[in-house]
């Protein structure tokens, strides 16, 4: 059960690595303002989820890229705040999903911390 979990994650994380290339525009969309160089924090963001997927494969590499999701996830999280407000604020289709998912980032860190030993 455990390799399933880990290659659930690897295909998570090189997945969403892979749509920020496909589809910045969506991830600019929801890119707090006050960040700086939305464009390149975007890139470096799905390059770094792309390489810390593929790390959790080897076993030597794992509890490094474990952690390293870890502080990906927390510093992600303004974006997933300013999607939820920015959905809200204009009464978007599904803005309650937006609520649902900041909880969800919890979820993920935990997942991730499992892979941290």
């Amino acid at each position: 059960m455990k390799n399933l979990s880990l290659y659930l994650m690897v295909l998570l994380y090189v997945g969403a690595g892979i749509v920020h290339f496909w589809r910045p525009k969506m991830y600019l969309a929801i890119m707090p303002p006050w960040l700086p160089y939305p464009e390149f924090l975007i890139f470096a963001s799905g390059v770094c989820e792309v390489v810390f997927g593929f790390l959790l494969i080897p076993g030597q590499t794992r509890p490094l890229a474990a952690w390293l999701l870890i502080a990906l996830l927390i510093a992600v999280f303004p974006a997933n705040i300013q999607m939820a407000l920015q959905y809200t604020q204009l009464h978007q289709a599904g803005w309650w999903l937006t609520w649902l998912r900041l909880p969800l980032q919890g979820v993920l860190i935990w997942w991730a911390y499992t892979f941290t030993k």
